[in-house]
């Protein structure tokens, strides 16, 4: 595949979002897929990431992540997000269902993308299970107006417990082997999964930026990995 840069906004597109903060975000009917962006842009990527994992948090900091956001500010794309928490099994601790969790309860106050951001920006190290109620709770503070009392309730309470656990399941579905997952991060385009042999662009902002428009902009050439790589659809199974 050769990667092009496109034509940038073109003629009608709709204005921009001026902030994470004005964009619209929402929980699929499958209840377990956060949508965030303009649900007409003609461009989705799926991203299965686990809160702990430091992979996920290298693209989101360093790698990709930061294009894909400017995108959906641009209404270019619609972000979509898969929240594992296999980690705690691997590793000890309960940080990963914790994360998934609370950036479930800031999705009822309209602040996922924001929250996401903040705790990516202050990932703890892999083995320390950082992500504690307290720890979660102070990182609120961050979000202009996410620290309710009803956020603080969904948090130590552990609400959304059943949107952590249907949410790992969908991330296992969508694995090549029964009851393992496809690995984090896994970015699906326009539902082809980005393949191995140019895996490396979710860490290069500039290259994955390139491919984001070119999807755009000719996705003849992206429909051409169909065959290669594509994902089981968690719907079908129910989610």
């Amino acid at each position: 595949m050769s990667l092009v840069a496109g034509c940038g906004q073109r003629y009608g597109d709709p204005e921009p979002y001026g902030s994470l903060a004005q964009t619209p975000e929402k929980l699929a009917a499958n209840g377990t897929t956060i949508t965030v962006g303009d649900p007409t842009a003609e461009v989705t990527v799926h991203l299965y990431e686990d809160m702990r994992c430091p992979v996920c948090e290298e693209f989101e900091t360093t790698g990709g992540g930061q294009e894909l956001q400017q995108a959906v500010l641009r209404r270019e794309v619609k972000a979509e997000y898969t929240l594992a928490s296999f980690l705690d099994d691997r590793l000890g601790g309960s940080g990963s269902k914790k994360a998934a969790n609370a950036l479930r309860a800031a999705l009822d106050a309209d602040r996922f993308a924001e929250y996401h951001e903040v705790l990516y920006a202050n990932q703890p190290e892999e083995e320390v299970d950082g992500f504690t109620d307290a720890r979660l709770l102070e990182l609120a503070e961050q979000v202009e107006g996410l620290r309710t009392p009803a956020f603080e309730s969904a948090v130590k309470t552990m609400k959304y417990r059943s949107f952590v656990t249907a949410a790992e399941h969908a991330y296992e579905i969508a694995g090549t082997e029964v009851g393992k997952g496809p690995g984090t991060p896994t970015a699906v385009i326009n539902d082809i999964r980005v393949p191995e042999e140019i895996n490396g662009v979710l860490f290069d902002p500039k290259l994955f930026a390139e491919l984001l428009e070119l999807i755009r902009d000719r996705p003849g050439e992206w429909e051409a990995y169909e065959d290669y790589q594509r994902l089981p659809d968690p719907e079908d199974y129910g989610f």
